[in-house]
């Protein structure tokens, strides 16, 4: 394997030490892998992605990028979150076009810089469906719509990585399931390296090549399970006993990790009827 993201012994507090987030994480990620992590609250799996991205440092550890240590953001890199951020004041177009028009401001771009940038621009809007709502305001825009705006602005500047922080978390179960095959679509074209964070094991297994279960207190990584699908994934799927069988094996060990066993069984002692006899 190709390892664009080689993650060794990374560690991360809060509160003066007080607080461990990450605790001796290793993980080797290939180049043009789409790699999910899934996880209870609190297991460090945003906090990780955070770090990653250059947001966040590392309190020990190391993460490296094609065998260099991520020392802040960088163009190599863009991060979708869940809430779109996108500037109301601009239309979709020009969202996606916003930080390359920084560039502009700031750097000694030329005409013909110019002209690509509105040249992938243009291939984005119709590679995500948005070719019709191109010159309207997020405010006229659907969710599903929003995010596409917001994934194909972190794609504008080609960036090799591309992290996703729970991007389709607000959004309703049918237009999560095309945003699904979207991104798929995008990856496959776009051959960049995405690492997936999200709540939903579903999702993980549907996306993912790998999926990396985390465990909380402090967050670490339990284990890391190969997806055996093709390639070529579709709906249907789904409904397979081998991803059911697999989405069951996570989930018991994500409530395992978390001590969800022990927290029922210790509501169904307070919630017992006293015994009369």
């Amino acid at each position: 394997m190709d390892i664009k993201i080689r993650i060794e012994k990374a560690c991360k507090t809060f509160g003066e030490g007080s607080i461990t987030a990450l605790q001796e994480v290793c993980l080797d990620i290939g180049s043009n892998e789409f790699v999910t992590f899934v996880g209870a609250s609190g297991c460090g799996k945003s906090t990780l992605l955070r770090c990653i991205a250059g947001l966040e440092t590392l309190s020990s550890g190391s993460i490296k990028v094609d065998g260099t240590p991520i020392s802040g953001p960088g163009v190599d890199r863009a991060m979708v979150f869940q809430h779109y951020s996108l500037y109301p004041w601009l239309t979709v177009m020009d969202n996606i076009k916003f930080t390359r028009q920084l560039q502009i401001n700031l750097e000694d771009i030329t005409s013909a810089d110019v002209e690509a940038a509105s040249g992938r621009a243009d291939a984005l809007i119709d590679l995500m469906g948005l070719n019709h709502v191109k010159n309207s305001y997020p405010n006229q825009l659907s969710g599903g719509m929003q995010q596409r705006v917001a994934i194909a602005r972190a794609l504008l500047p080609r960036p090799q990585i591309l992290l996703m922080d729970e991007p389709f978390g607000a959004l309703d179960a049918q237009t999560r399931e095309v945003m699904h095959d979207m991104i798929l679509h995008v990856s496959k074209l776009e051959k960049t390296t995405i690492v997936f964070v999200t709540h939903d094991v579903e999702e993980a297994i549907y996306l993912g090549q790998r999926v990396v279960v985390m465990a909380p207190r402090p967050g670490r990584i339990d284990s890391i399970c190969p997806v055996n699908l093709p390639a070529q994934r579709n709906q249907d799927m789904k409904l397979s006993a081998e991803f059911m069988q697999q989405k069951k094996a996570i989930l018991t060990r994500i409530r395992e990790t978390a001590g969800v066993h022990t927290d029922l069984e210790l509501l169904a002692r307070m919630t017992k009827p006293a015994d009369n006899n």
